[in-house]
């Protein structure tokens, strides 16, 4: 049993909402920064390695995505084994980490072999010319092989997360943001061009996982591999199985639209794509971040059956989630078209209809989301995984001949039809995780949507005219939209129980924790 060689320091008891906040104030700032070095970056590659090339990157990261996914969950189903039995005795957590170590190995080979056949048929995949493909096999190849290395060296931070203890790598992250930009950055100025923005990611994925090593064995007292039982790594093994096809599934349902697009389309069709529906991946991601951080939490209440708990979190969740949704994305219709051509080009904006497809995907996501993470904290990710299954061959079997006929707007109208199956299916699954019995549709719900759907297509339709000069003008337009429609959507669209509850909850995270006896 390995013991740790720094002294833990022993996490002091903060209470449940306040580690939410405290972790979702990591995530924010993780993605600050994250978000900002990506607004630094993108217009450098796009500029550096033209519009084609850029294309063939986000779908080479698409690619790496899936060979995430086939390289096993361990490290998630880590977190959700740690994060369900945060009370268990430090020697169960330690086997734990072990049982995710032999997971990662299990899955290594068949990894190694998928990634084999990707590096061989990128060039097919991506379109790319005769004379690129062997560039372009290198730089597959040292992408995929940093996805590897990340999936091992993330294990550490992922004992963090399921002790409820992710804001201790706020600063850390934060600065490995910046670290890794610089690496991306320094390899296309100095002219190595795809394969050194390939190379620059092995780099990255290595020095974070040292860091995260060093914090993990400093914060989390019982940091430190056992030998697993038997049964450790089979209960790891087959949770991490279900995430892995979780995550597969999720990939064909969320990341194949590039590469359905660059294969039927064109990659620079691709490079309009990504840069038009940036804002709205960025909202999601720091949606989808900031529900995770709360997830430890919850995990712990499931464990211990609090389910009246757990159902009053998962509502104010949700409303929580409409109100974000519904104020985010008017604020993208609305000025979308600007940031597009202040930032890189009017000429990779796709349009407003586009656009406003891709503003009710991110908000159906949003949605499947907040119930994936709570199946996922029920450890029922099974069940979702048989849903997510049939709603990517729906999705992909509708998006493929959708863009080959309707090209851009095909491509959405196919992922909006197709993962309709989860919009409908997993809140009644959530709901049963946490023993609600209550009506599936709650009161307010036409209201909502309503209100949603008014403030929706007014933004969108001003948002075809609505030009910001400079960036200064977009900044307080982006900052007075955003806070009338969160006002208006909060007055006018949430039954007042639920203002109330988001009222509590925010008072609750702004609230300084009061000082409490050590254990």
């Amino acid at each position: 049993m390995a013991e740790p060689l720094v002294a833990a320091t022993p996490a002091p008891p903060v209470p449940l909402t306040r580690r939410a906040s405290l972790n979702g104030i990591a995530f924010a700032l993780d993605l600050g920064v994250k978000t900002g070095v990506g607004l630094v970056l993108t217009p450098l590659l796009v500029d550096r390695l033209g519009a084609g090339l850029f294309g063939v990157w986000e779908m080479l990261g698409r690619l790496a995505g899936y060979l995430a996914a086939i390289g096993g969950r361990p490290a998630e189903a880590l977190r959700l084994v740690v994060a369900n039995r945060q009370a268990a005795p430090a020697a169960d957590h330690r086997r734990a980490l072990g049982a995710a170590l032999v997971v990662w190995l299990i899955f290594l080979p068949l990894a190694v072999a998928a990634g084999a056949v990707i590096v061989w048929v990128a060039p097919a995949i991506t379109g790319a010319a005769p004379a690129l493909h062997a560039t372009l096999r290198l730089a597959a190849a040292l992408t995929l092989g940093a996805t590897l290395l990340a999936c091992l060296a993330i294990l550490p931070e992922s004992a963090l997360q399921g002790m409820n203890l992710g804001y201790k790598r706020m600063e850390l992250q934060a600065a490995l943001n910046v670290v890794g930009g610089a690496f991306t950055a320094g390899a296309v100025y100095a002219g190595l061009g795809l394969v050194g923005v390939a190379g620059a990611q092995i780099a990255i994925a290595g020095v974070s996982g040292l860091c995260f090593w060093v914090l993990a064995r400093t914060y989390v007292s019982w940091f430190g591999v056992a030998r697993p039982a038997r049964a450790d790594t089979r209960h790891l093994l087959r949770l991490s199985g279900w995430l892995s096809g979780g995550d597969l599934i999720s990939k064909l349902l969320l990341a194949s639209d590039v590469l359905i697009l660059g294969a039927v389309v064109s990659p620079t069709a691709v490079t309009t794509y990504v840069l038009t529906a940036y804002a709205p991946r960025a909202a999601v991601t720091i949606h989808g971040n900031a529900m995770g951080a709360a997830m430890p939490g919850l995990g712990g209440l499931l464990g211990e059956h609090q389910y009246g708990r757990a159902q009053l979190v998962r509502r104010e969740l949700l409303a929580l989630t409409w109100l974000f949704a519904t104020a985010v994305g008017t604020t993208i219709l609305l000025w979308n078209r600007s940031f597009v051509a202040l930032w890189v080009s009017s000429n990779h904006y796709a349009g407003s209809d586009v656009d406003l497809l891709i503003v009710l995907i991110a908000v159906q996501t949003a949605f499947i989301r907040s119930d994936a993470y709570i199946i996922d904290a029920a450890l029922q990710s099974w069940l979702r995984v048989v849903i997510s299954a049939a709603a990517a061959v729906l999705t992909v079997s509708l998006a493929i001949p959708l863009t080959r006929a309707f090209g851009l707007t095909g491509l959405c109208l196919g992922l909006l039809a197709g993962r309709m199956l989860q919009t409908l299916t997993y809140p009644a699954v959530a709901r049963r995780c946490v023993d609600d019995h209550t009506p599936a549709l709650p009161v307010g719900f036409a209201r909502g949507f309503l209100v949603t759907a008014v403030l929706f297509g007014a933004a969108s339709a001003l948002g075809r005219h609505v030009v910001a000069a400079d960036w200064l003008v977009w900044v307080a337009g982006v900052a007075g939209t955003l806070g009338l429609s969160a006002v208006g959507a909060f007055a006018i669209g949430l039954s007042r129980e639920s203002q109330h509850a988001v009222l509590r909850r925010a008072t609750e995270v702004l609230r300084r924790p009061r000082p409490r006896p050590g254990p």
